[in-house]
């Protein structure tokens, strides 16, 4: 029986060392145009662009196969930030994309809701939690306002809950881009 143990013990110990050395050995490294790209972008993984989520939008614009311009949550500063990014000119917002909206979070209804569980799989981020025929609840701090939970709920309980602008929330345009919001101010003079 030891030996057993000691075998098993001995080959995993010698699987483990061939995988680090794998791990190392054959290490790829990212794209980093596409890893600056990505930090651009808003990171709400909504799928407005067309892709299934932030990295692979940024990754068809790295290799030129999309246009800036497809990022509604970003908007015309993410636009701005990547054409200064990549050196290109800027692009018109898509008519759709151009549409501003107030940032908002899910609101779910507790007394309309059935517990479907059809917004927990439907949301990129896992901001709504709940169980099978329980009401589910958003958790606001991790809500993008993305809005694919309202197409799939079949009894309409989720609303958009516009979020108020305080200093707790605000953020410069391009925090980071390592640009310096004092040098950005025009002086008095």
């Amino acid at each position: 029986m030891l030996i057993a143990i000691f075998a098993i013990t001995l080959l995993a110990a010698a699987f483990g060392l061939l995988l680090g050395y794998a791990n190392i050995r054959f290490h790829v490294e990212g794209d980093p145009i596409t890893d600056q790209i990505e930090k651009l972008l808003p990171q709400t993984q909504c799928g407005q662009c067309g892709f299934a989520g932030c990295r692979p939008y940024a990754e068809a614009i790295a290799t030129g196969e999309v246009e800036i311009n497809k990022c509604p949550p970003g908007g015309e500063t993410t636009m701005v930030a990547l054409a200064d990014l990549l050196g290109r000119d800027p692009v018109p917002l898509d008519a759709e994309t151009a549409e501003t909206k107030p940032k908002a979070v899910a609101l779910i209804k507790e007394e309309e809701c059935i517990g479907c569980t059809l917004c927990l799989q439907a949301c990129p981020v896992d901001a709504i939690i709940g169980a099978a025929k329980q009401m589910h609840v958003v958790i606001e701090e991790e809500c993008t306002g993305c809005e694919r939970c309202l197409p799939p709920c079949p009894v309409d309980c989720i609303v958009m809950e516009p979020i108020a602008q305080t200093t707790d929330n605000w953020r410069w345009p391009f925090p980071e881009s390592g640009q310096d919001p004092i040098a950005a101010v025009p002086s008095p003079n």
